[in-house]
């Protein structure tokens, strides 16, 4: 079975939820940023709840994560690039037997209005964002721990003590330029972490390993425990084979890997 039909089945059958924790691993230098991103912008919606300072604090701080991936990189144009090659899938199989083809519409009808979005979004968000005096104060004093302390930024300060209210439409007019990217990254995670393919499967000694098929595109690994194993997935690798190792944590010495079998689920992304 090839990558299309991993998705067909994806596209009649869906996926089910399961109460587990799951740990990933990146196999390509796209999708690592992707997952950065998306970290980075989860911080930021579940700070913007927030009402004290410290959560406007934590917004920022956020936001010039962001900035300087922005500055390294050209995020839109690897968005971009993402959103036409899925779409380009989805167009291919759209004849395929068994496909529900309302659905494999509507989610091309996604892909094509999300990158449509992203392109009428401004490509310069991070450096629009820097012309901020305040924010540039903070970015560069951010580098030194303790950098933004009331005596290193009375302005930073000031801005902190003024209502919810106004901090609040501060930290939306400098995170909207980025709403469009936001999306963009959330709708291809979500394409590629669904059109996969799992098995059941057991560490032996708490080890696993395995060759990548290199005629497959992988894009993502995914190892899934039952949330209440008392291990977590050491995953380490790249594009011709991977390493799972289950670990024993410990809080002040090196983890240990364990010494029974461990089952688990591993799902393999190839889109």
């Amino acid at each position: 079975m090839d990558s299309l039909l991993y998705l067909i089945s994806f596209l009649v059958f869906g996926f089910e939820l399961n109460n587990i924790t799951t740990y990933e691993l990146p196999l390509n230098e796209r999708v690592r940023l992707l997952l950065r991103l998306e970290q980075l912008f989860r911080q930021i919606d579940h700070f913007m709840l927030g009402t004290t300072v410290w959560d406007s604090r934590a917004v920022i701080d956020n936001l010039l994560d962001i900035q300087a991936i922005f500055s390294r990189t050209d995020v839109k144009s690897e968005l971009l690039k993402e959103l036409d090659r899925h779409a380009g899938i989805l167009t291919r199989i759209a004849t395929n037997h068994g496909v529900d083809k309302p659905k494999l519409s509507e989610t091309i009808s996604e892909l094509q209005k999300t990158a449509d979005q992203l392109r009428e979004s401004s490509g310069k968000a991070a450096f629009l964002m820097m012309e901020c005096d305040l924010l540039k104060s903070i970015s560069q004093r951010s580098t030194i721990p303790g950098g933004t302390c009331a005596f290193d930024l009375p302005t930073f300060h000031f801005w902190l003590q003024q209502p919810d209210a106004v901090r609040k439409g501060d930290l939306e007019s400098w995170t909207n330029p980025f709403r469009a990217t936001q999306k963009a990254v959330r709708l291809v995670l979500k394409f590629i972490r669904e059109s996969a393919f799992s098995s059941n499967e057991c560490a032996i000694g708490g080890f696993y390993q395995q060759t990548l098929d290199q005629n497959q595109s992988f894009q993502l690994v995914r190892v899934s425990i039952d949330r209440d194993a008392p291990y977590f997935a050491e995953i380490s690798g790249g594009k011709h084979r991977y390493t799972i190792r289950f670990m024993k944590m410990s809080m002040c010495d090196r983890p240990k890997q364990a010494e029974n079998d461990v089952n688990f689920k591993l799902t393999r992304c190839i889109l």
